[in-house]
């Protein structure tokens, strides 16, 4: 009985946190390829830093924003649950 009770009690726990275990991932992939693109930018037009650190802030500011929506949208959906 007791172990019924800690696996129901883990599944639970899984089903909260699971939305959230990608975001981490997901914002640095976000910067990871524009750092990429702003190089691939910039090999292509001979600039040299100039796109890597515009792309590079631009998937910062992205992948933060779409961080913090995404988190303040799944608080908002976990409350209206309960």
């Amino acid at each position: 009985m007791d172990d019924e009770k800690s696996i129901k009690k883990f599944s639970d726990a899984y089903k909260q946190v699971s939305p959230y275990l990608g975001l981490g991932t997901q914002l640095a992939a976000t910067i990871i390829l524009m750092f990429f693109l702003g190089r691939w930018l910039d090999e292509k037009f001979d600039t040299s830093p100039i796109f890597v650190i515009v792309f590079s802030f631009l998937g910062g500011f992205a992948g933060i924003y779409n961080f913090i929506r995404t988190v303040l949208r799944l608080n908002k959906k976990n409350k209206l649950e309960k």
